[in-house]
């Protein structure tokens, strides 16, 4: 199984990852007040079992729910675990 992997969730080579890392990592940023809610892309496969690569992060930053972090394996699981997030740290209906 290879460690690195591009936004289609195709393995890559370190090369490769490392220019797709440098230039796009964001998949979407939302802060209110001192809550940061934060999606990117990490591309190196976070999965360290069975399943699928995880290589997309979710993470809140203060609040309630500081340090609360989700993976995922899709840019479409990434969008919508951030929708939840905010919905989660701001209080919302996702």
């Amino acid at each position: 199984m290879s460690r690195y992997y591009n936004m289609n969730g195709q393995p890559i080579t370190l090369e490769e990852w490392s220019d797709l890392f440098a230039a796009e990592r964001r998949v979407d940023n939302d802060v209110r007040g001192d809550v940061t809610v934060s999606t990117v892309y990490l591309g190196l496969n976070h999965n360290w079992g069975d399943g699928p690569p995880l290589i997309f992060e979710t993470m809140i930053f203060g609040g309630d729910h500081g340090e609360t972090q989700w993976r995922y394996s899709t840019r479409e699981e990434a969008e919508e675990g951030h929708r939840r997030a905010c919905a989660l740290a701001f209080g919302e209906t996702a």
